[in-house]
C-alpha cells in the first residue's frame, strides 16, 4: 500500500529550511511527514539542514533575535533525512 504514496512524494533536497522566506524552502516536501536523524539520533527541533555539508540548525533555547525570530545555532555531524 505504500507504493502509490512513495510515487507522490517529492525527492528530499540536500538543503531544506522550514522558513518560507528562505530560498531553500520546498513547500511540497512539508506536505509529507519527514524525519531527520542527526548523529544517529532523531531530532524534532531542526529548522534547517544540509546533508552534503553535514550540519543542522536548531533553536538556541528560548533566545530571540532582534526581529523576534528564534536564535539558531549550527551543529555539525552526520545528517540523514527520510520520509516517515
Amino acid at each position: 500500500m505504500n507504493e502509490p504514496q512513495a510515487l507522490t512524494q517529492p525527492p528530499l533536497p540536500d538543503h531544506l529550511s522550514i522558513d518560507p522566506r528562505s530560498p531553500h524552502h520546498v513547500a511540497a516536501v512539508f506536505q509529507h511527514d519527514i524525519g531527520i536523524r542527526f548523529n544517529d539520533q532523531e531530532r524534532f527541533d531542526v529548522a534547517e539542514y544540509c546533508i552534503s555539508e553535514g550540519w543542522v540548525k536548531v533553536p538556541a533555547g528560548k533566545t530571540l533575535d532582534r526581529k523576534g525570530q528564534p536564535l539558531m545555532i549550527r551543529l555539525k555531524g552526520k545528517v540523514e533525512v527520510f520520509y516517515k
